[in-house]
């Protein structure tokens, strides 16, 4: 079976758009036809360009626009909801939900939907990221960074994704930087603990090659759902 899925994370910077690349290369390898959106991305270049979205694009099948893959594209690297209030842009779940949905009917059999930051990133004054993936209803994929903290982190987004009555699908364990101490002790305290299968656990990749992740990925628990 082949869907959609929202790829959220335990916290910034571990790793969501990396993880997203090795996801959509593990797609592609198994013959499937893919395709990325960041809805909201901040932090962009002089061309009003986002990295993360651009990475993305390398990485599916799909053919599309730029403004298709990151439709909002706000300037500073910061919270996505002071970045447009700076630019006096307002944020609304509905247009994103709109925008992602446009995406998902162009005929592309594996999407992802890559959120900024963690579960619960406010786009305004009442609305989250997190409505977003509430409103598309759609199954969650965590990545959560391999370090110290990871649990707690882990365990909480876990049951904020299922107390928003959505499925968390998978995740997976990034190690976005230099190893932790008891890794291996670590990530079999999150395996037992949470309600989801690992879809595979990434080494520190430096420079990060996505064909080379991919390999450390295992999607068919994902596929079968």
């Amino acid at each position: 079976m082949t869907g959609t899925w929202f790829v959220t994370g335990t916290d910034t910077e571990v790793g969501k758009t990396a993880i997203s690349c090795a996801l959509l290369t593990a797609a592609s390898a198994r013959g499937l036809r893919t395709a990325a959106i960041k809805p909201v991305a901040a932090g962009c270049d002089a061309q009003g360009r986002n990295e993360d979205a651009l990475q993305l694009m390398a990485c599916m099948t799909a053919s599309m626009d730029y403004e298709q893959v990151n439709p909002v594209a706000l300037q500073a690297a910061i919270a996505p909801h002071i970045a447009a209030q700076q630019e006096g842009r307002r944020l609304q779940v509905s247009r994103l939900a709109g925008l992602c949905r446009g995406v998902m009917s162009q005929g592309a059999e594996f999407v992802l939907i890559e959120g900024a930051g963690g579960w619960r990133v406010p786009l305004g004054p009442r609305e989250t990221l997190a409505d977003l993936a509430r409103t598309l209803q759609v199954g969650v994929i965590m990545v959560v960074g391999m370090r110290l903290g990871c649990i707690n982190h882990a365990l909480l987004t876990a049951e904020a994704i299922q107390r928003d009555g959505l499925v968390l699908a998978g995740w997976v364990a990034n190690q976005a930087g230099e190893a932790m101490a008891c890794h291996a002790e670590n990530l079999g305290t999150l395996q037992s603990l949470l309600p989801a299968p690992l879809l595979g656990e990434v080494p520190y990749l430096d420079p990060f090659d996505p064909a080379i992740a991919a390999t450390h990925l295992d999607l068919t628990n994902l596929l079968s759902k």
